[in-house]
């Protein structure tokens, strides 16, 4: 799993934001590296092991024929309470690691295969993220 090596500060406070008032991302909303992309439509806090998991479903179907790029890395640390545990008594302790997707950003890259394996493969390490997201070319650039 992707996790970063140091972090400055093991908890962060969890920014909440209006859903009404979500802006698409301006970074990251292009595809740089291969020929097909996975694009994320709305916003969600992907963990490290969401990540991996895509990135297992993705490499599966590819085979050793395509290259793939992952775009997305988990430095934002969350935090848990125990099973059971009331409220208050404060933050609970850091569990792992998330990456905070907004809508427009590229999670996953592909080259390499043809059009039909690449589609399929970025299909199926989408349903393993908790958002929805839609398969890009490099061709039509949508």
């Amino acid at each position: 799993m992707l996790l970063p090596k140091k972090v400055k500060f093991r908890k962060w406070q969890t920014e909440r934001t209006n859903p009404k008032k979500m802006t698409p991302d301006t970074r990251g909303t292009k595809i740089a590296f291969g020929s097909y992309g996975l694009k994320a439509e709305t916003q969600a806090r992907v963990k490290s092991n969401q990540i991996e998991s895509a990135r297992k479903a993705l490499s599966r179907e590819l085979t050793k024929a395509g290259k793939y790029w992952i775009r997305i890395f988990p430095d934002r640390p969350y935090t848990a309470k125990p099973a059971e545990v009331g409220m208050g008594k404060g933050k609970g302790d850091p569990q792992g690691y998330c990456f905070d997707v907004l809508p427009g950003r590229v999670i996953f890259e592909v080259d390499g295969v043809d059009e039909s394996i690449a589609r399929e493969s970025l299909r199926k390490a989408g349903t393993k993220l908790p958002l929805k997201t839609r398969v890009i070319s490099r061709v039509n650039r949508q």
